[in-house]
């Protein structure tokens, strides 16, 4: 009887193993959309995925084997963001991501965008002062999933219609600036192809080697942001000498050079100033627009391929427009980063915010993750035990990357009269020292009077 017993046992784990095994996640259809028409790779996924066994999907795992991903968001189909958590990598290298859905379903379709850095690499990397700039994307053509894909298709959408080379696996067909690649079927999971795209590509390579943004926090009503910027042309690099007279006579607005590009600064700006090691520039050119103020930055030169610059920009806003207050408590919203220029690139970014002397309770959070650093003191005028200042730091950042900070601190309101209180007590004391020397004799002779 025990024997029987054992042997159904054996029979319903079985089944319950199979039952597991059958159960599958599986990509009904996936829909890319392959921007690279910029120095970016930015790519829009639109998949709907089912189980085979009618359970409702709650979890969603994605792989990415791009090493440059710089930015990932998920939307579901009402638009609305789905949480996602990114694991740790798998054997393969890849990042991995898991995507919980709010709402458990058999079938679930939601749309994944992600922005990569430096995966568009000019091809050649040397050109002439009026040759056109051509690039070679390297990437998969396959949706890389761990799941097995029903059907897929990849649109790609291209800067320019000279395309010199692209794979061709059938089916695709091309149209002026766009590559149609599938519709491909029963794709199994994992599977990767190299897709290799080789065009011309005029826009400018421009690439944030480093940005320190220091805003420096005021009670009195400001708020002084100031951005120190080292910039380079990371496209194809300039071969041979540089003629200015041949890039003033040819004059084509399709040129990879930069000659200048347009940042975006807060409405309230004011006490706008764009300078370099070599003083103020005065080649830019300020336009208030309706919700900011655009500035178009002009180098002293215009900028090649492999070429640099290094300036400073800063302004000043007021603080009622980023800081609320409850009584001593404080908060301050505010970017992270700015617009520096179209689809740009960061490869590092150190921001420092600085707070008023007696700042205590200090909190901060961000929208995405980021590298904290200590806390250290900084001394400016009529400062005592200094300021406190906040640092952190971020790698490969894109303009997706612009979003609000919250830094919550306390801060006692007497401590506002600390500065009035030094000024007032050093020209006392510079009074007080004026009367005593203007009391004091010293003369070496004798005043007695005669008799």
């Amino acid at each position: 009887m025990f024997k029987i017993l054992y042997i159904y046992f054996l029979i319903l784990q079985c089944f319950l193993c199979a039952s597991k095994t059958n159960a599958e996640i599986i990509n009904t259809n996936v829909e890319r959309l392959l921007d690279l028409s910029s120095q970016l790779v930015k790519t829009t996924i639109k998949i709907t995925a089912e189980e085979t066994t009618g359970k409702p999907i709650t979890e969603y795992v994605f792989l990415v084997a791009d090493p440059n991903l710089a930015f990932i968001s998920l939307k579901d189909d009402t638009e609305k963001n789905i949480l996602l958590r990114k694991n740790k990598e798998d054997l393969n290298g890849d990042q991995t991501f898991t995507f919980t859905f709010k709402k458990a379903s058999p079938t679930q379709t939601f749309v994944i965008e992600t922005v990569s850095s430096k995966n568009i690499r000019p091809h050649p990397v040397e050109i002439e002062q009026n040759d056109k700039q051509l690039v070679k994307y390297n990437g998969s053509l396959y949706f890389y999933s761990k799941y097995k894909t029903r059907t897929q298709k990849t649109n790609v959408k291209l800067s320019s219609s000279n395309i010199l080379f692209h794979t061709q696996q059938k089916p695709f067909s091309v149209g002026a600036n766009r590559i149609i690649l599938g519709p491909y079927e029963d794709i199994e999971a994992l599977s990767q192809q190299e897709l290799v795209v080789h065009y011309e590509n005029q826009t400018p390579f421009l690439t944030v080697n480093t940005l320190e943004r220091t805003i420096e926090l005021s009670h009195w009503g400001n708020i002084a942001v100031k951005e120190e910027i080292q910039l380079t042309h990371a496209g194809a690099k300039l071969k041979g000498s540089f003629s200015r007279y041949d890039f003033q006579k040819e004059g084509r607005s399709d040129h990879s050079a930069v000659k200048s590009y347009k940042t975006y600064l807060p409405a309230s700006a004011s006490g706008v100033y764009y300078r370099d090691t070599n003083g103020n520039i005065s080649t830019s050119n300020m336009n208030l627009v309706r919700d900011f103020i655009e500035l178009e930055l002009r180098p002293r030169f215009p900028l090649f391929g492999g070429w640099k610059t290094k300036y400073t920009l800063g302004y000043n806003v007021p603080s009622y427009e980023y800081m609320y207050n409850d009584g001593n408590k404080y908060q301050l919203k505010m970017h992270l980063i700015d617009h520096i220029y179209d689809n740009m690139v960061i490869d590092e970014a150190v921001i420092k915010i600085i707070l008023p002397e007696g700042s205590t309770q200090i909190k901060f959070s961000t929208p995405y993750q980021i590298s904290r650093r200590p806390n250290e003191l900084v001394h400016t005028y009529l400062d005592t035990i200094g300021r406190p200042v906040v640092t952190f730091s971020k790698s490969n950042l894109v303009e997706s990357h612009i979003a609000d900070f919250t830094l919550n601190y306390s801060f006692e309101k007497v401590s506002l009269l600390q500065e009035p209180l030094l000024v007032s007590a050093f020209i006392y004391v510079i009074f007080l020292f004026t009367i005593v020397f203007l009391r004091l004799d010293f003369s070496i002779t004798s005043h007695s009077h005669k008799e």
